[in-house]
């Protein structure tokens, strides 16, 4: 589990992503410990079922994966966060959040962010951490560029269309 000052970020086990694909609420709180439920907690709730799918044929990526956003406060799920899979080869990882609706302009998904950056740079061979966002101004590219991303080019999604690619480095070196 990773901490900040105001979240827990609890790794999505196999058993935490099912419940969630099968929108158990109940059998989700159970399992973060008996924590509320925020309305909209996730924007892509089609995710947790390909993500449970995955890490069914790679349990040992689970840790570069998804995270279950829990606020310490109100012990409530309010969101997920989290890399698109392990370090490629160059030593890029890809980071996503998700903060629900009534937790928005709070800081929170900066922190979450913080904190998946954080926890990659200590891992060995992460040179470099990427977002993706659309290729438009938005609290996403606002978040990126206050924890020091750098906007590297312009793609086409076949899915989202024009997006843009954010990079920050971890300052280690090249071995």
């Amino acid at each position: 589990m990773i901490q900040t000052e105001h979240l827990f970020l609890v790794p999505a086990s196999l058993e935490l992503l099912a419940a969630a694909a099968r929108n158990d609420e109940a059998s989700l709180s159970a399992l973060l410990g008996g924590v509320g439920i925020a309305e909209q907690w996730s924007h892509f709730p089609e995710a947790m079922d390909w993500m449970h799918r995955y890490l069914l044929d790679h349990p040992a990526e689970t840790d570069w994966w998804s995270y279950f956003i829990v606020h310490k406060t109100d012990m409530r799920l309010i969101g997920t966060a989290g890399y698109k899979g392990p370090p490629d080869p160059e030593g890029r990882v890809e980071i996503g959040y998700e903060i629900a609706d009534a937790y928005q302009g709070q800081g929170l998904a900066t922190e979450a962010a913080a904190a998946l950056i954080e926890h990659a740079g200590r891992q060995g061979g992460v040179m470099a951490v990427q977002a993706h966002t659309l290729a438009e101004e938005n609290a996403s590219v606002a978040l990126l560029r206050k924890l020091g991303f750098k906007f590297m080019e312009e793609k086409i999604d076949l899915q989202d269309g024009r997006i843009w690619l954010w990079q920050k480095n971890t300052g280690l070196e090249q071995p």
